[in-house]
Parts: C-alpha cells; sequence; structure tokens
C-alpha cells in the first residue's frame, strides 16, 4: 500500500486482513485484486455504517476505496483510540449496546412498577397459610383441654371409684356364696369374683403396697441431697428423669396388662405365664420404681423453685424451647402428629401434678402460711405458661412446614371422644383409666401412688374431727370426679353424634371412567384380591420421643370403621368389601384350628 492512499482504503485492508487471518489462520502476506476484494466483502455481509458508501477502484491492480464523508474517513483511528462519541447515543461499531447511564439506573430502580395481582393464587394461598398459623394455638388448646379433662378423670378414678369398687368386690366374695344364684361348689371353673372385680382387687392392693414401701423414702433427706448438687448436675440429672419417666410409661402399663390378663384368663386353656404372684412381685416393683422416680422430678423442681438466683429454674424452662428443635425441622405425619399430641397432653397433665407436690412440700416447711404461698405462684405461672407457649410454637410450625391443616386436630379429639363412649358399653375389654393409659401414655397408678405419699406426710389426722375431715375430702373429690366425668363424657358424646351425622351426610363423590368410581384420597392397600382404601391412621409410623406406644398411636378403631363404611357407601364401592376381610380372617382361623388339631394327633399318636 502506498502513503498518499486514502484512510479509508487502509480501514478496508485492515479488515480485510482480519477476515482472511480468521479463515486461513494466515497473515495476508499476498496482493489482491479488486474481483478477490468483492467476493470477500460480499461473503462478509454488509460492511458498517460508516462504510456503506465505500467504493471500490482498482489502478495497475492495485487496491484503492473512496468514503463518502468526513466522519467515515477517521473510523479506523476512532476504533483504534477507544470509541467517540457514538457510545453515548446507542450501538457501537461491533454491534453492543452502551451501558446507561446513572441517572437512567436511579430512575429505574426507584420507578420500577410490580403487580400482585398476576399472581393472585400465590399470594392467597400464603394468605390462608397465616391465618391457619394463628388458628392452630385455638385448635390445639381444644384437643389439650379434652384430653387434660380425661386424664383428670382417670386420675380421680383411683381416689374415688377405685376404693368403692374394691369394697364392692370384697363384699360380694363375702356374701355371694351364700346368695341362691351362687354357681355350685362341684364346678371347678368357678369364679367368685368377675374379671373386673379381680382387676379392681389387684389395682388396690397395688396401690396399698406402693404406698407402704414409699413410706420408707425420707423426702427431707432426699432434698438436701439434692440441693447440695451443682446446677449443672441437676439440670442433666432432670433431662434424665424426664427420659426415663417417659420409658417407664411406655413398658409400664404392658405390665399391668400382663397381670390383669394373667388374673383373669380362662383356667382352661394351658398355662403360658409365671403366674399371679410373679406377675404382681413385678408390677409393685414398677409401680415404687416410677413413683420414686417422679418423686425425685418433684424434688429437683422444688430446689429449683427455692434457689435464691433461680438460675435452675431458667435452665429448666430453657429446656423446653430446645424441644422445639428437636421436632419442629422433621418430617411429620398425622400418625406422628397424634402421638406427640397425646404425649404432650399427658405431660401437661404430669406438669401439674409435680407443681401441686412442689406446693404442698414448701406449705408443710413454711406451716402453711398463706404469704409463702403467694410468693409460689408466679413461678408456677411462668412455668405453666412457658410450657403453653412452646406447645402453640411446636405444633404451628410442625403443621406449617409439613401442610397439615389445624382440622386434624379435630379428628385427634373425636378419636379420643370414641374411646371415653366406647369404654362404657357392656362389652368393653377394658376400664376407661386403661384406654387412656395406652392411648396417652399416662398411667394414674404410680403418680397416685406419689401423691399419696405426699399428702399422708404434709397433713395430719388427729382425733374425730381430722377423720371428719378426711370424709369430707372424699367428698368432696368424689363430687369433682362425677362432674369431671359428666362434662368429659357428655362432650365425647356430642362429638360422636357430629362425627357420625357429618360422616353420612358427606356428598357423594363423583364416579370416574375407572371401574369402582373414583378412589378416595388415601393411600390404598391390597388384602387378598380386594381393593381397599386404607385410613391414613393406619400407616406405619415412627416415634417422635413419645412416651405413648406405636403400637397404640393409631385412632381408635370404631371412628375409623364408620369412615370407611360412610366412605363405601357414598363411592358406590361394593358392599361385600367388608364381609370379605371378615371372611378372610375366619379362613385364616379355620387353617390355625386344622393344623392344631393336626399336630395334637400326631403328638397323641
Amino acid at each position: 500500500m502506498n502513503a498518499d492512499e486514502p484512510r479509508g482504503s487502509d480501514s478496508l485492508d485492515r479488515l480485510l486482513e482480519e477476515a482472511t487471518r480468521e479463515m486461513t489462520g494466515r497473515p495476508l502476506t499476498m496482493q489482491i485484486d479488486a474481483a478477490t476484494t468483492s467476493k470477500l466483502i460480499e461473503n462478509l455481509g454488509p460492511l458498517p455504517e460508516n462504510n456503506r458508501e465505500a467504493k471500490l477502484s482498482s489502478s495497475d491492480g492495485r487496491q484503492t476505496q473512496n468514503v463518502g464523508d468526513e466522519r467515515d474517513s477517521g473510523s479506523g483511528d476512532d476504533r483504534e483510540d477507544g470509541g467517540g462519541e457514538e457510545a453515548e447515543a446507542g450501538p457501537t461499531s461491533d454491534g453492543k449496546r452502551a451501558p446507561p447511564s446513572l441517572f437512567a439506573y436511579l430512575q429505574s430502580e426507584l420507578r420500577s412498577d410490580y403487580l400482585p395481582e398476576t399472581n393472585e393464587a400465590t399470594f392467597s394461598a400464603k394468605r390462608a397459610r397465616v391465618y391457619a398459623f394463628m388458628k392452630i394455638p385455638r385448635e390445639v388448646e381444644k384437643f389439650m383441654l379434652f384430653g387434660f379433662f380425661q386424664c383428670a378423670d382417670a386420675f380421680l378414678y383411683v381416689f374415688t371409684y377405685l376404693p368403692l369398687r374394691v369394697l364392692l368386690a370384697l363384699a360380694s366374695l363375702l356374701f355371694r356364696p351364700f346368695l341362691p344364684s351362687a354357681p355350685a361348689a362341684s364346678t371347678s371353673s368357678r369364679r367368685w369374683l368377675q374379671p373386673s372385680e379381680i382387676c379392681d382387687v389387684l389395682k388396690g392392693a397395688l396401690l396399698v403396697t406402693c404406698v407402704a414401701l414409699l413410706n420408707f423414702v425420707d423426702v427431707s433427706v432426699l432434698y438436701h441431697i439434692v440441693r447440695g448438687q451443682a446446677v449443672i448436675k441437676l439440670y442433666i440429672f432432670f433431662n434424665m428423669l424426664e427420659i426415663a419417666d417417659k420409658l417407664f410409661s411406655s413398658f409400664g402399663q404392658d405390665i399391668l396388662d400382663a397381670l390383669f390378663w394373667t388374673a383373669t384368663e380362662p383356667r382352661a386353656r394351658k398355662r403360658e405365664h409365671f403366674g399371679i404372684v410373679p406377675h404382681f412381685a413385678l408390677a409393685v416393683v414398677y409401680v415404687f420404681i416410677h413413683a420414686t422416680l417422679v418423686l425425685l422430678q418433684a424434688t429437683t423442681l422444688n430446689v429449683a423453685f427455692n434457689s435464691h438466683n433461680k438460675a435452675l429454674l431458667t435452665i429448666m424452662l430453657s429446656n423446653n424451647f430446645v424441644e422445639l428443635k428437636g421436632s419442629v425441622f422433621k418430617r411429620f405425619e398425622r400418625n406422628n402428629l397424634f402421638q406427640m399430641s397425646v404425649s404432650d397432653v399427658r405431660e401437661r397433665f404430669h406438669y401439674h401434678a409435680l407443681l401441686f407436690v412442689v406446693m404442698m412440700r414448701n406449705m408443710t416447711e413454711f406451716a402453711w402460711n398463706a404469704d409463702h404461698f403467694w410468693v409460689l405462684i408466679p413461678d408456677m405461672i411462668v412455668v405453666l405458661v412457658a410450657e403453653l407457649f412452646v406447645d402453640w410454637l411446636k405444633h404451628a410450625f410442625i403443621t406449617k412446614f409439613n401442610e397439615i391443616p389445624a382440622e386434624v386436630y379435630r379428628e385427634f379429639t373425636t378419636s379420643l371422644a370414641y374411646d371415653m363412649t366406647t369404654s362404657r358399653r357392656k362389652t368393653a375389654f377394658s376400664d376407661h383409666c386403661d384406654l387412656v393409659s395406652r392411648r396417652m401414655g399416662f398411667i394414674p397408678i404410680p403418680l397416685s401412688v406419689l401423691i399419696a405419699r405426699i399428702v399422708m406426710q404434709s397433713v395430719s389426722v388427729e382425733g374425730a374431727a381430722g377423720w371428719a375431715t378426711v370424709a369430707v375430702g372424699f367428698l368432696c373429690l368424689l363430687s369433682l370426679k362425677v362432674l369431671v366425668n359428666v362434662v368429659a363424657l357428655g362432650r365425647a358424646i356430642r362429638i360422636v353424634g357430629d362425627h357420625r351425622e357429618t360422616a353420612r351426610a358427606s356428598p357423594r363423590p363423583k364416579r370416574s371412567s375407572l371401574r369402582g368410581g373414583a378412589l378416595p384420597r388415601r393411600s390404598v392397600s391390597f388384602v387378598g384380591a380386594t381393593r381397599q382404601p386404607a385410613p391414613v391412621f393406619e400407616r406405619p409410623i415412627y416415634p417422635v420421643g413419645s412416651s405413648v406406644s406405636i403400637a397404640s398411636v393409631k385412632l381408635n378403631p370404631e371412628m375409623l370403621k364408620m369412615e370407611r363404611e360412610c366412605a363405601a357407601m357414598a363411592g358406590g364401592a361394593p358392599p361385600q368389601r367388608a364381609a370379605s376381610e371378615g371372611q378372610l380372617e375366619g379362613a385364616c382361623e379355620a387353617d390355625a384350628a386344622v393344623r392344631r388339631r393336626n399336630v395334637a394327633g400326631e403328638t397323641s399318636a
């Protein structure tokens, strides 16, 4: 290239050299004529705006280029200098848009607009979730109150109805042989007492024996031993006692059920147990150890109340909030939530009993001074309010994270109501107190032993006036028991009636194209060749730190049966479905009986 050629020609040469370098990977080292230049330009596409008026000319076999205006003649120098005034106006020569100014950025940020109504469904769901979160404490307290009344009813039963039932059983044992309707003396399977009377006598004997054994434990010495320990030791000790109490509650009812079944089992069967005396001794050991553990819990709480700096009480209250970490951030099914809910009911009643023991011990030490009673009241209220607040937060966040509706607590209350109503039938297999123990893990006998021991130590009975006071107190407890029982039973009957009416009045679901109609929104289990919707509460569950047995955590079977029947009637399912289960169970039992007879025949042969 000559130095006297125009600047536009230099720019075009550079473009051609760069294009050739990209296509061939080698620099341009030869002269290109005008025809070759035209073909290269056509392959590269249209030139930029500043070169769209360029012209090609050839002279003596060399390439020349003329530009149309003065601004385009300096485009190559502008590119080397990093651009010019075009960067402010719009796209640069390489096709990229120039960055906006600071004023434009601030204006777009401050005056940006959005429309929430474009996502109305999401925001409506979030608002409904907030309302459900706020409704959880009310639903939880309804369930807790009903469960608390059931625990109070089972607890008062030990001090009111049980002594009267024991007296009636002993009276029938003495006078039944002389009655004209008494069975013949030659009957080998004759019973002097009915199974329910045998269970009542065993409960009374167990209660008296354990109270007598607990009298050998000096509560004052135990208090000073606990008080002499460090604060951190007492905190760890209290947590260990709480865990041990849950473990004993989960296993204790099995021990008592084994005792009652051993005593009432038909004598015609082959003996497959240790006998009544070993089972009774095992039950005495269990009740005594469990009552001692609860006494240690009450003593530790009493030390926390009487400490000067209240450090131990603060640490024990913080333990309730630690419970949030262990339960809120876990996955919960409805079965797990029911297990945890009934355990919370039992724990709340347990705390009331512990506070009663603390109050009795402190009032005894201060000679029943009313001023000291008002000193204890604020600390007791703090303990109960902390328990309430933690329960509300725990259940609210669990239902939020697992998307469980607040109406599930009404189902829990309905299950407890079915338990209370079915236990009053003549065909009931157990007493209401035993049903509460199995469902909630609340065993009233060890706690009753402790309360009886504390009351006997705190209140002295002397003379006729003292025994008259005891009689008046017994009548007051009996009246309270009747009141609690009537209120709880009336509420249970009303809940069961409303549940049955709602189940029968539920709308018929639409039929689908599938055979058998629309399937209910539940998990499906297969028994034999029959397709059956399994209730939500009959799925396998996992323990969540509750004292309730996993086998007893299911809802009331009669309530579930009622829901299945109504669902079958509404969905158009064949009515033989329930009968098929009975036929299957009957066939299994018949097959087992045949096998037993065959084994017996081979053994005799």
